[in-house]
């Protein structure tokens, strides 16, 4: 009987990702951007048959991906090794020689749509307003474009606009906690939720006729629900809400009049469908914990992308009650069996909130005891049933991980999302804190014997838990995560920088609080061996905040090691430095278990 070796690092990490996918309006073609070839690339399907071909060669991801409204052609952005500096091509539909659209150095383009008629192209950029952004319409036969939104006051991103195209729907983002949609029309500019002093969001919407918009907000409540908003009458309507659940993404499907809409409650996902012709609603069963987008067919046909903890990113096709995987990503090499379920728990806070988190148990016959903290990234964000190979990884090499949603995180209402703003590097620590207790408390771990991660906040988290709570620990992983607010605050892209006083603080006003929240404030207490990881093109969390501390520590003589990645920006966009990270984090963490015998 042959007998085969534990699965490595290789196998968990060669597991592809899709970052977003657009069928085209005939159904006849399908495009996805993915890592098939261990960078993204277009591929594109001919449907229904669904093997896949590259479209494009160029090794650099997409943000921004629509079809021709004739299906002949599509729109695609694309930034330099994770600048974030994205630019508009054509790319023909079967791949080859890539037309640019628009392309200015060293600007932010973002959001692209397209007329009814495919002959012009809207966008939202950071050229000549990079603080608040501008829209421009440009003509695709003559090149020639012109201004038809102005940013001022917040960012303002161009949404979408009325079937008639005489209307623009745009919204500004004040915080990630207060963002405002508008319509415009001639040179009026029409609020969608009623005006009030309190701070609301509002997540999505669409036009179902040139006057009447449906709209994601919460408005007047704490999670987000469907409301309506009429342009003839000027008047505002909530139309379905739900308990502790918040509706993330609006789709109109306009030949069945039929809205599909996306929730979050919690750690998972819902699809619900509601008729406008009866108002009938229902929830649609989905093959996947976390819904990352949803397109709806002019014959209904319904394209999923999504994944769960123990499934990869996959596109799934639904014709009734029934879905259909048209990609086939697994873990290669490795059974299901083998891969670990999270559980869901909650534990009380310093002042008595609940805080959900999901628990991953290595499996008895991988355990080795160990358990890794992970604070998520964001903040305003959460941890939820994804999937991530890394986990996966660690598990099977024996690792158990805690994730905590503290407070800050999504998926629990805008009053605790909001609880982060202004407060970084207390209430979430001590969130942060009362979760290691926890585990300490249900026998879980020992404290000074945990090992620390995480990334971008989570990295911010994982350097000031070090900083003031270094005896939990005995070992730390930073990637890529401030360590100095103030030149944080100073260093980010400048259509964030009008959020910062709100989200992180004002440098001076707050001076004395961002001090105490710096994680570089206290060197002198972050004595555990510390691995840190950074992208060199990083335009969010800038090279400067990881050198900056890892110089300070290794002045003092501390254990440190410092992994620079060249051309990678806010996160791992090719394959081999992916992998390269975790072999080494992975190194690092081995240093410090019982068992070192690991592969």
């Amino acid at each position: 009987m042959i007998t085969f070796p534990k699965p490595d690092v290789e196998q968990f990490l060669r597991t592809f990702s899709i970052a977003d996918f657009a069928v085209s309006p005939d159904e006849k073609h399908l495009v996805f951007s993915t890592n098939l070839s261990g960078k993204y690339n277009l591929w594109g399907m001919d449907l229904p048959n669904s093997f896949p071909y590259p479209l494009t060669s160029i090794d650099q991801s997409c943000q921004g991906l629509i079809y021709d409204k004739k299906s002949r052609f599509i729109i695609a952005g694309f930034d330099q090794d994770g600048n974030e500096n994205t630019q508009f091509y054509g790319v023909p539909l079967n791949g080859g020689t890539m037309k640019e659209i628009v392309n200015h150095e060293n600007t932010r383009n973002f959001m692209p749509k397209l007329s009814n008629d495919s002959k012009k192209l809207y966008y939202t950029t950071s050229r000549g307003n990079p603080s608040f952004l501008n829209s421009y319409c440009l003509d695709l036969e003559s090149g020639q474009e012109r201004l038809v939104l102005e940013g001022k006051d917040a960012a303002t991103y161009l949404f979408g606009f009325s079937p008639d195209e005489e209307t623009l729907l745009y919204y500004k983002h004040f915080a990630n906690t207060y963002t405002l949609l508008y319509a415009k029309k001639g040179n009026e500019d029409i609020l969608l939720t009623p005006p009030t002093e309190k701070q609301h969001t509002v997540n999505d919407g669409v036009f179902v006729s040139d006057s009447m918009i449906y709209l994601l907000t919460d408005y007047d409540s704490d999670f987000t629900y469907l409301a309506s908003y009429n342009l003839e009458t000027n008047k505002f309507c909530k139309v379905k809400e739900l308990e502790n659940e918040s509706f993330t993404a609006i789709t109109y499907s306009k030949e069945n009049q039929l809205l599909y809409l996306t929730s979050q409650k919690g750690v998972e996902d819902q699809l619900y469908e509601i008729n406008l012709q009866n108002e009938n609603w229902r929830n649609i069963p989905v093959p996947c914990s976390v819904i990352n987008k949803l397109e709806v067919a002019a014959s209904g046909t319904l394209y999923l992308f999504g994944m769960s903890a123990t499934k990869p990113h996959n596109i799934y096709k639904n014709t009734g009650d029934e879905w259909v995987s048209l990609t086939k990503y697994t873990v290669p090499g490795v059974d299901s069996n083998e891969l670990v379920e999270p559980d869901i728990i909650t534990y009380p806070s310093f002042d008595g909130r609940e805080i959900e988190s999901l628990f991953f148990r290595a499996k008895k016959e991988n355990d080795n005891g160990e358990v890794i903290f992970w604070p998520h990234g964001g903040p305003q964000a959460a941890e939820r049933k994804f999937f991530r190979a890394s986990f996966q990884f660690f598990l099977n090499n024996g690792y158990s991980i805690f994730a905590p949603n503290f407070r800050g995180s999504t998926g629990y209402g805008l009053e605790f999302m909001k609880m982060v703003e202004g407060d970084w590097g207390n209430g979430p620590r001590l969130d942060n804190v009362a979760g290691l207790d926890w585990l300490i408390d249900q026998g879980h771990a020992q404290k000074g014997n945990i090992l620390l991660m995480g990334g971008s906040f989570g990295g911010y988290m994982a350097l000031l838990l070090h900083g003031r709570h270094a005896d939990y620990f005995k070992a730390v992983v930073d990637i890529f995560g401030p360590s100095n607010l103030f030149s944080f605050i100073n260093s980010v892209p400048e259509d964030w920088k009008p959020v910062m006083d709100q989200w992180v603080g004002n440098p001076e006003k707050d001076k004395e609080k961002l001090i105490e929240y710096s994680p570089i404030t206290y060197l002198e207490s972050m004595i555990k061996p510390m691995l840190v990881i950074q992208g060199a093109n990083d335009p969010r969390v800038v090279k400067e905040e990881s050198d900056q501390i890892v110089q300070a520590l290794k002045d003092k003589g501390r254990d440190v090691d410092y992994m620079l990645l060249e051309n990678e920006g806010h996160g791992f966009s090719k394959k081999e430095n992916e992998i390269a990270v975790y072999q080494k984090i992975l190194s690092f963490l081995n240093r410090f278990t019982a068992v070192t015998e690991k592969v």
